[in-house]
């Protein structure tokens, strides 16, 4: 698939969104308006190189790992792609304003990882046929004595 979308227009952040996204504003000593802070508000692809300015506004006693943890969380979702993909998808500094349209490139990539997410999300969703019960386990003396009732009743017939 090298086609690109025709589909424009923001994306609506979802609760889970804004969950990932308040992760994120926690570690910071101040909320980004890059982030949604309810839902519907507009998911925002990020601008090429915005996780480093997240670092420098982290708290004293957060972890860098802990920060690209959430940021990884909130960029590699589903509608985060999604909006990436979108034919006129700009990146968006720390504040939320638009610095710079997606390259053709990184909208095709994102276009092809929301497919591939949501192929995916599909499948786990998908009931899963149960499992038929396993016969009930009889002992060594159970099988036996099965065996040798079903022979006397084939017998008792026979007569």
């Amino acid at each position: 698939m090298d086609k690109h979308w025709k589909i424009s227009g923001p994306i609506a952040a979802a609760e889970l969104d804004v969950e990932k996204a308040n992760a994120i504003n926690m570690l910071l000593i101040r909320p980004v308006g890059v982030l949604p802070a309810k839902p519907g508000d507009p998911v925002l692809p990020f601008a090429v190189g915005l996780f480093n300015e997240l670092r420098q506004l982290l708290k004293p006693d957060a972890g860098v790992t802990t920060l690209r943890r959430a940021t990884a969380a909130y960029v590699h979702c589903r509608r985060y792609y999604f909006a990436s993909a979108q034919s006129d998808s700009m990146r968006h500094d720390l504040d939320g304003k638009p610095v710079e349209p997606l390259s053709p490139d990184d909208r095709l990539v994102a276009q092809k990882r929301f497919l591939s997410l949501k192929r995916n999300a599909g499948k786990a969703e998908a009931p899963e046929k149960p499992a038929p019960a396993p016969p009930p386990l009889l002992s060594k003396n159970e099988q036996i004595r099965a065996v040798l009732l079903s022979r006397k009743n084939s017998s008792v017939q026979a007569e």
